[in-house]
């Protein structure tokens, strides 16, 4: 193998930070500290200095690091899985990453190249539907695209597609996909492969071996059921992602067959006043509050909480099918019309729902607060308590209010009153600490009998919401100091700052409506409210909130400690909703191992090892945030399917080449504007204001704007949205003039494209 050097290299001298980004991204193979170092000629305290810079880099996000080395932000690595889905007009197959970052921009494209006259013992032609392990590198020809030659196949045609069947007379069918990324690439149904489908239903489809031109072939493997039922739009969601939501019988069963725990290694708080405040509809009940004034004469005006926890590692054991199913689930997944859970009901809704009356199993934190709020010391208890009610959020707000009912009346003095007047304390130590207060409004889709959606509103948000809360994050806190204080691996939440190439783009949006980034040493949450302070009750509220959020790192599951930014945390744990989130249930299995609280706690797990299961959650976590997410949007589309035509108030929430996004006010769903339909002007992009600027008049869609928009499609399977702009921009200066429109062929070039079509034709 050729030695490989730097590029104009001046050996012996610490390279300047472009020649080290040209470097990597020059690469075609793995890049460390020790490759640059060898490249550049280093030594000695140059090799330190070297250190310094690539952490910098890392550190303001121009690098990224993984098993296979550094590479340039946004690059792929030159070996990676990737799934091959599909074909170019020239019949060339294209793959694309198996796991990518949606919040770094679409998916990059490869250009499998397959060898042509294949010799004898060659790995096996790849086809669509196989997922292989690439070398990939920059298509100088196309840039933004990927060559890759394949090493191995590692799955051989196991790929699905979700999709609608469209039978045809002659027999046979056509498969839409669902997936937005395939709209438009159909699917053929050779005749007697449509199985049991009929015209319009929702189906999943086993790809067969593709030929070079002409549409893919499949079969029909498996009917869901029509594409209007109830609960359709939801399983498109699960079988998207791949989400598991039938649980296999010896998981029901060992569920079925375990017993209520008993009072061994624990202490009886049945007498303990302790309540629920949930949701109305909530079917779970896994946590408990209650707080007393402090009688210790060394706490003056202190308070001391109680939370208590669900106990499921009494029968969820490790190893166990029940454990297994947990972690492969991750966490519960919410749909407006359906919940999958991560554990099957008899552990979830009986023997860990802290019913009112009923004896159940927990794990409580008992908090020793100061009259000013802050935390003076905790202990961790394994107990059976007895829920003395079971309140709702509106229900607990309005007796405090001075609107009890019957059940809230006999509770008001003795309960609800406590728990008020410690979260009060509370809030103003959680105030000094500032935690990033970003203010989105949560709307939620009510469907009706039908499983169609009603109306979509934004509950209400109440102080009884904010006060549990904010005892859940301070016991999550406490958890994670006794397991550090013990030496117990375990499972932080982490949520890391955001990165300077964020911080930069912030910069550039907070630029274009007029507000600089105040400038502070030290990254802190106190910087992002200052700033959701200066837009509070403008127009731009509500898109600047949701532009804070997406400059903040995605948070994470990981057992080693970086804080938890947003909540402006040393040190976090997710330790209070083991029915729901399996973070939790780790986290409750390394307290009780610590404090000896049984012997069901976690077993010996390597760093490794945790590491792995955090990852696992964590990805777990995205995918059940993405099929939340895309459902919401289908069910909108579908709600808004009728009413192509009519007009919506709405504001621009993105400014691209090809056009606007759009989030509707009313139902804050977000659509497309394509750039063509925008008027007869020629817009630009401008990059730096975030907005398209009309070459001739200077009429303006920036960001954040206010506008009026028809809606033309609604795409229900898709779960999207297309609209066109009815009300005027803001007038400027006439744009730069630089040729023919973006998406828009000039006159001479669409004359030529006429005739070619009409030959083809």
């Amino acid at each position: 193998m050729a030695k490989r050097t730097a590029p104009n290299a001046d050996h012996g001298t610490l390279p300047s930070r472009e020649a080290i980004l040209a470097f990597i991204a020059e690469s075609t193979t793995k890049v460390g500290k020790r490759e640059i170092a060898k490249a550049f000629g280093l030594k000695g305290a140059d090799k330190l200095e070297l250190k310094r810079l690539l952490a910098e880099l890392k550190d303001e996000g121009a690098v990224e690091k993984d098993r296979s080395g550094l590479r340039k932000a946004g690059r792929l690595p030159p070996v990676l899985v990737a799934d091959i889905d599909s074909r170019d007009r020239d019949g060339e197959l294209l793959a694309r990453p198996a796991q990518w970052d949606a919040e770094a921009g679409p998916a990059p494209k490869i250009l499998v190249m397959v060898p042509r006259g294949r010799r004898s013992g060659a790995l096996p032609a790849p086809g669509i539907g196989d997922r292989a392990l690439l070398r990939v590198e920059p298509d100088r020809e196309a840039p933004g695209r990927y060559i890759g030659r394949v090493v191995k196949l590692i799955g051989r045609n196991k790929a699905e597609v979700l999709g609608i069947y469209r039978a045809l007379e002659k027999g046979g069918g056509r498969i839409l996909p669902v997936d937005k990324r395939a709209q438009g690439r159909e699917i053929a149904i050779p005749p007697g492969q449509e199985g049991e489908a009929t015209d319009g239903d929702l189906v999943t489809v086993a790809l067969a071996r593709d030929t070079r031109f002409g549409l893919p072939q499949g079969r029909v493997k498996e009917r869901l059921g029509a594409i209007n039922s109830e609960k359709a739009v939801s399983l498109i969601a699960l079988h998207a992602h791949g989400i598991p939501h039938v649980f296999p019988r010896e998981v029901l069963a060992e569920a079925e067959q375990a017993a209520p725990a008993g009072m061994e290694n624990r202490e009886d708080w049945r007498d303990a006043p302790l309540v629920t405040i949930d949701p109305p509809d909530a079917k779970d009940h896994d946590d408990a509050v209650m707080a007393v004034p402090d009688a210790d004469p060394a706490n003056p005006g202190g308070f001391v909480v109680t939370v208590a926890i669900a106990d499921v590692a009494a029968y969820v054991r490790p190893g166990s099918a029940l454990d297994r199913e947990a972690l492969a689930r991750g966490n519960s997944v919410y749909f407006p019309d359906r919940v999958v859970p991560m554990l099957p009901e008899r552990i979830s809704n009986d023997l860990c729902s802290l019913r009112p009356a009923e004896d159940r199993p927990a794990i409580a934190v008992r908090l020793v607060i100061g009259a000013d709020g802050r935390k003076k010391r905790h202990s961790f208890h394994r107990v059976m308590m007895r829920s003395a009610a079971k309140l709702a959020y509106a229900q607990a707000q309005a007796a405090i209010d001075g609107q009890p009912d019957d059940v809230t009346r006999p509770l008001l003095g003795t309960v609800l009153r406590p728990l008020w007047e410690a979260y009060r304390a509370m809030a103003s130590a959680r105030d000094l600490r500032g935690p990033l207060a970003l203010d989105l409004p949560e709307r939620k889709v009510i469907l009706d009998a039908e499983g169609r959606v009603d109306r979509v509103i934004v509950p209400e948000r109440l102080e009884a919401h904010r006060l549990i809360e904010e005892f859940m994050i301070q016991a999550n806190v406490a958890a994670a100091e006794t397991l550090e204080e013990k030496a117990q691996a375990l499972i932080y939440r982490v949520h890391d700052e955001p990165s300077l190439e964020k911080m930069r783009a912030l910069g550039e949006v907070l630029a274009s409506i007029g507000i600089k980034l105040p400038k502070e040493g030290v990254l802190r949450p106190s910087l992002f409210n200052r700033i959701l302070g200066l837009v509070d009750g403008t127009e731009h509220q509500i898109f600047i909130n949701e532009v804070v959020l997406r400059s903040q790192a995605q948070a994470v599951y990981a057992p080693e400690n970086v804080g938890h930014f947003g909540l402006a945390l040393r040190r976090y744990a997710h330790f209070t909703s083991p029915i729901r989130r399996y973070a939790d249930l780790v986290v409750h299995r390394a307290l009780i191992r610590a404090l000896r609280l049984g012997p069901d706690g976690l077993p010996d797990m390597s760093a490794g090892e945790l590491a792995e299961v955090g990852q696992q959650i964590s990805n777990a976590e995205r995918r059940a945030m993405a099929a939340e997410r895309e459902t919401i949007d289908r069910l909108i589309a579908q709600h808004l399917a009728d009413r192509v035509g009519a007009t919506f108030a709405g504001q621009i929430s993105g400014a691209t080449r090809a056009g606007l996004f759009v989030k509707l006010t009313e139902t804050g769903a977000d659509g497309f504007v394509p750039v063509s339909t925008l008027g007869a002007d020629y817009f630009r992009l401008e990059e730096g204001r975030h907005a398209l600027v009309g070459e001739r008049t200077g009429e303006t869609f920036r960001l954040g704007d206010r506008v009026t928009v028809r809606l033309v499609e609604a795409a229900p399977v898709a779960g999207a949205l297309r609209f066109e702009v009815v009300s005027e921009g803001a007038r400027g200066a006439p744009g730069p003039r630089r040729g023919p429109r973006p998406g828009r062929p000039s006159p001479q070039r669409r004359e030529g494209l006429t005739k070619r079509r009409g030959k083809r034709a």
